[in-house]
């Protein structure tokens, strides 16, 4: 952008009104900025750059660049502004400055027309014609009331510089900077202040300041408002708390009490009006309230103490329990009397917590501010029975004597009792504060447990200990009438009693215990209608013993409805080496725990072992039920033919009753099995002499009987009616038996055999007769030897040989000796 000065110049003489100057200023300066920078690249220097002016007054400001090649320099501005000169220093000064919108600049123009421009700061002001400060609330404040505290302030510029500060006295309350405006002509500002007073700003000053702040260019000034003069209303101020006084003063002027408007004061104690000037007295001590009516009403509560000298209010023996929190600081007085203890002439701090020890006569100095006085006091402290000792469990061989000891420590000396199962040899003994218990010759009812029992006022303590008797037994000492139950069901009922065996004294209490309920007293009556397990027990609860108890053996029997033998698992053919299973039905029985069943088997007339196991279900119910045995045999053909029973039988206990037995019916076991041949009858082999038959005999063993048959192909044999074979003939013959279930054959071999026996006969014949023959022989030489000669064998004579007898040569090797 190019400009000239003539266009300049000719651009003021057109726009001569204000709004259409500052418009040509503002873009002037963008086109400026546009075709040179901003104004800060200006070679451009301003003396001064800033100047505060008061409004009608003068101003100047040199302009000055060290450019050379330049056209020159000019000032643009609503008042004194200069077109563009060839210089390089111009200044421009206004002798009365009358524009509050006032934005000089100067400029620099180039050879080639082009230019930049830089403007000073100007800030005009004026001083306010007047500042005061005013109230919203009339001419009195009230306390805790909120007013606006107005800073009236008139004619003022710039007012981006003013402060404005509120005082109460010489210190700043609030302070206000009206920053926020942009309003650059003279204002009418009102800024308010919302105060809060109190009583304590009652007849205090208030004012505002109005303080402009013009830089370091500028003057700083101060105007300020006129005091306002404040007067605040307030309620009553009760200004005591607590008020001490002495016997035989009033409270009259003894509390402050102020307020605006000054409060009517009145005294009240327990809400009765009192005479504020009537002496108390120290039992007039106490809370009073004081009544102040003004702008508000006002109660508020006084302690009012009375000082009066030390007095003794306790008695002179003071009894304590051990470990209590004592009060024995008995002394009266106001202010509080101090208390110097003393025991055995040194002083002594009593605790508060007193115990045995604490015991004695003690001397008490009791003085305060207006007197001193001596007392004496003899403390009692009663304390409770210790634990006990010298105590402890004990045993005692039967028949011996024993002693337990029982002690304790009180103040005053403690009682005793023992408590334990009475028996005759059991006495007491209690002197000198010790109490000695003497079992002698100990039984077995001396077991059991001991308790001694030390009591005062004060307190108890107990301690027990249990004494065994050694070499005999301890039972519950409860009898029970009659000793075991057995009723049958629905019979008539049966009492039972139970009691103790022993001293009465020593029973606390007998009751009996079922299984559904309890019965509190000793007697049971039995309901053999229901009663099926009621687990009877009675109890006896004894002194030293303590709870025991004895069980009632009781049995509610009911004999079996029916017995019955059945098979359970048979097969259809009772096949040999089949499973069967026996069972017997008992039915409605009761208990079952008492049944035994028997199981019978019988051959004809007689018995035969047991075929197989037994067993039983089992249930602890002993209510009525039914209770089924079984018993599994192997089946064998031994077993054929045998009949089964199966007997019920309750064992109710050797004195208990023995109800009938019950018997089922009689069941019979086939036993079906395939033919077995006899083999001993008919072997394997047989031997048959020629023209001597041989009968075969074929007998076979089944269930049911088989049928004989015979395979064979002699001719010659012949099969009789009742099965057996008639052979002549070697060869094969087969025996078949059969029935339902199998088939066997036994075949035989037949081996035909010359008849040798005459032959054999003559043969033995022949053998008899040359033995017979031999016999006689040697027989006859015998004779004829022994019949010649006769020989005694009486003093035999030996050969020097031999020491035989020699006769004729021959040596006989007997001792012989020739007879004459």
């Amino acid at each position: 952008m190019k400009t000239t000065k003539g266009t300049l110049s000719a651009s003021r003489q057109k726009t001569n009104p204000m709004t259409e100057w500052r418009l040509f200023l503002q873009l002037f300066a963008g086109l400026v900025l546009i075709v040179s920078g901003e104004a800060e690249s200006c070679p451009i220097d301003l003396s001064p750059s800033r100047v505060v002016v008061k409004y009608g007054d003068s101003v100047s400001v040199n302009c000055t660049t060290s450019l050379t090649g330049i056209k020159g320099l000019g000032w643009e501005a609503s008042q004194g502004g200069k077109g563009l000169r060839p210089v390089t220093s111009l200044t421009w000064t206004v002798e009365t400055l009358t524009e509050w919108d006032m934005n000089p600049f100067c400029y620099i123009t180039y050879k080639n027309e082009s230019q930049c421009y830089r403007s000073p700061e100007v800030v005009i002001y004026t001083f306010p014609e007047s500042i005061s400060i005013s109230s919203s609330s009339e001419s009195e404040m009230t306390e805790g009331v909120e007013s606006a505290l107005i800073c009236n302030i008139s004619n003022i510029a710039p007012v981006k510089n003013l402060i404005v500060w509120w005082y109460k006295g010489d210190t700043i309350i609030h302070q206000k900077n009206i920053s926020e405006s942009t309003t650059i002509n003279p204002t009418n500002l009102s800024p308010h202040h919302y105060f809060t007073p109190t009583r304590h700003d009652s007849n205090t000053t208030l004012r505002c300041d109005a303080y402009m702040d013009l830089g370091p260019e500028g003057p700083n000034f101060t105007a300020s408002s006129q005091k306002y003069h404040t007067e605040v209303k307030y309620g009553p101020d009760i200004e005591c708390s607590t008020i001490e006084l002495h016997e035989g003063e009033t409270l009259e002027g003894k509390c402050r009490v102020t307020g605006n408007p000054i409060p009517y004061v009145e005294w009240l104690k327990g809400g009765r009006l009192i005479n504020s000037t009537i002496p108390l007295r120290r039992h007039d001590a106490g809370t009073f309230t004081v009544k102040a009516e003004g702008l508000t009403l006002k109660r508020t509560n006084i302690q009012v103490d009375v000082l009066y000298g030390p007095e003794w209010t306790c008695p002179h023996t003071y009894t304590i329990l051990e470990n209590s929190i004592h009060n024995v600081t008995c002394s009266l007085g106001f202010p509080e009397p101090e208390e110097i203890w003393f025991k055995d002439e040194e002083e002594v701090v009593l605790p508060q917590v007193l115990t045995r020890r604490n015991a004695g006569q003690y001397l008490v100095r009791v003085s305060n501010t207006l007197s001193s006085y001596n007392f004496t006091v003899d403390i009692i402290v009663l304390y409770p029975p210790s634990e006990i000792f010298e105590l402890e469990d004990a045993e005692v061989n039967v028949g011996e004597s024993l002693g337990l000891k029982c002690s304790s420590v009180s103040y005053p000396k403690p009682n005793y009792s023992w408590s334990y199962y009475q028996e005759a040899n059991v006495m007491v003994q209690t002197e000198d504060g010790v109490s000695r218990l003497i079992i002698d010759r100990a039984t077995g009812y001396n077991t059991g447990f001991y308790t001694c029992r030390v009591w005062t006022e004060q307190g108890s303590v107990s301690k027990t200990v249990r004494v065994h008797v050694k070499g005999a037994e301890q039972e519950c000492p409860i009898e029970i009438t009659p000793k075991e139950v057995v009723l049958q069901y629905q019979s008539r009922g049966q009492l039972v009693e139970c009691e103790s065996k022993t001293n009465k004294t020593n029973v606390k209490k007998i009751f009996w215990t079922l299984k559904s309920t309890n019965i509190s007293n000793s007697s049971w009556f039995v309901n053999t209608s229901e009663d099926w397990d009621p687990q009877p027990s009675c109890h006896g609860n004894f002194t030293g013993i303590g709870i025991c108890s004895k069980a009632l053996p009781y049995i509610l029997y009911k004999i079996p409805e029916k017995v019955s033998i059945r098979f359970v698992n048979a097969s259809e053919s009772f096949l040999e080496g089949t499973e069967l299973q026996l069972k017997c039905d008992i039915i409605g029985v009761a208990p079952a725990q008492n049944l035994t069943v028997r199981w019978t088997f019988y051959r004809g007339n007689e018995t035969v072992p047991p075929l197989g196991n037994a067993s039983c279900d089992s249930s602890p119910n002993r209510s009525p039920l039914n209770v089924s045995c079984t018993m599994n045999i192997t089946l064998e053909r031994s077993h054929n033919g045998i009949e089964a029973r199966c007997e019920a039988e309750l064992s109710l206990g050797l004195t208990g009753p023995q109800p009938p037995n019950m018997t089922s019916n009689t069941l019979n076991i086939p036993v079906f099995y395939g033919p077995s041949i006899n083999t001993t009858k008919l072997p394997e082999t047989v031997l048959v002499f020629r023209d001597s038959p041989e009968e075969l005999v074929c007998e076979a063993d089944g269930n049911p009987p088989p049928t004989i048959d015979w395979e064979y192909n002699s001719q010659t044999a012949t099969l009789k009616s009742d099965g057996h074979l008639v052979v002549y003939d070697a060869g094969s013959y087969k025996c078949n038996a059969t029935n339902k279930f199998n088939s066997t054959i036994q075949e035989v071999k037949v081996i035909l055999i010359e008849d040798y026996l005459p032959l054999i006969a003559g043969f033995v014949a022949l053998t008899v007769v040359i033995i017979s023959i031999v016999f006689l022989f040697i027989y006859s030489i015998y004779y004829k030897n022994t019949k010649m000669r006769r020989y005694s064998l009486k003093n035999p004579k030996f050969s020097s040989q031999n020491g035989n007898v020699a006769h004729n040569g021959w040596d006989i090797q007997l001792p012989v000796t020739k007879l004459s």
